[in-house]
């Protein structure tokens, strides 16, 4: 199976290239995880999920990542904003992860609310990722 670490590497590069994204995010860009005092907006990489449905004709992975869009911006255009533009560069996206083989994305939810008790809006974008291993 593809590693999680892997897919999540492969697609930050793919979000870190995309300069209308970089530019709605400012400083702070992507991230692991949350850390205190960090400039908004960030994006973090939020549970990974990953799944074996080898049939054996086929060798194939099969994973759900959650992207978490963090924003103190009043209103929540801002998160929507970036949320559109991570959906735009990853939806039916197709990276290479390693030598591994290809991965293709597909949007399975979002959504964008304001948590209360962070005072933050929080933009949630989950991928499912099916890896086709080379042979």
């Amino acid at each position: 199976m593809t590693a999680p670490g892997d897919l999540q590497q492969a697609l930050f590069l793919r979000l870190k290239s995309d300069p209308s994204l970089s530019a709605l995010l400012g400083g702070a860009g992507l991230r692991e995880q949350p850390t205190d005092n960090v400039a908004s907006p960030y994006v973090t990489c939020g549970q990974t999920c990953a799944f074996d449905w080898d049939t054996g004709a086929e060798n194939r992975d099969d994973q759900l990542i959650t992207l978490h869009v963090w924003s103190k911006a009043h209103g929540e255009a801002e998160t929507r904003a970036i949320m559109d533009a991570i959906e735009a560069r990853l939806a039916d996206a197709v990276l290479e992860v390693g030598a591994r083989g290809q991965t293709r994305l597909s949007l399975e939810f979002s959504e964008a609310r304001y948590d209360e008790e962070l005072l933050v809006h929080h933009g949630l974008l989950r991928f499912r990722a099916l890896t086709q291993e080379n042979a």
